[in-house]
């Protein structure tokens, strides 16, 4: 079909006539992503599960009162340190979400939110309680610490370990 006729019926978004008969077709087509709203919370250890469930309704109640229809509710029992959690993961790959409603930044990550939020445009982060107080910057202090000593600790043992395995494989080999 011409581009005229496409024009007439209303096919080309954004399409406009100028004076002389010239039909403009903008270079970028605005695409129009229904809304899919996602929830997401989190706890740091299995001990705060029924945290998990009392987060993710509150979550649902702030999105019901904003008028916003809950698509998916993610929960997921992991460190905010990790960055190895599948959920949030497959989340993140999946793309589908335009709002991501959180209670707190740091319930979706301790560090690199900003990050996020530029890497995933598309979506909406909403932080239902953005406050942060120096209690919060305290324990994203320890947690950091913490993070750091289990990590280091364990390249400890991995060496150990493998320096064990060396002399037990020049043993053998002698």
């Amino acid at each position: 079909m011409a581009v005229y006729k496409q024009f007439k019926l209303g096919l080309i978004p954004n399409a406009y006539c100028l004076p002389t008969g010239t039909i403009i077709v903008p270079d970028k087509v605005a695409i129009i992503r229904p809304e899919h709203v996602v929830v997401y919370s989190r706890v740091s250890s299995a001990e705060n599960k029924s945290n998990l469930d009392s987060q993710a309704d509150r979550l649902i109640q702030f999105c019901t009162a904003k008028g916003w229809q809950v698509h998916e509710v993610v929960k997921e029992c992991a460190s905010g340190l990790n960055d190895n959690r599948p959920k949030l993961q497959k989340l993140l790959k999946q793309r589908k979400a335009t709002k991501l409603v959180i209670e707190h930044k740091d319930r979706l990550t301790r560090f690199g939110f900003e990050y996020i939020k530029t890497l995933y445009p598309e979506c909406e982060m909403i932080v239902v309680n953005p406050s942060e107080d120096k209690d919060d910057l305290m324990q994203d202090f320890v947690s950091l610490v913490a993070s750091f000593c289990a990590r280091l600790y364990g390249q400890r043992r991995t060496k150990r370990n493998t320096e064990k395995l060396i002399k037990k494989l020049n043993e053998d080999h002698s």
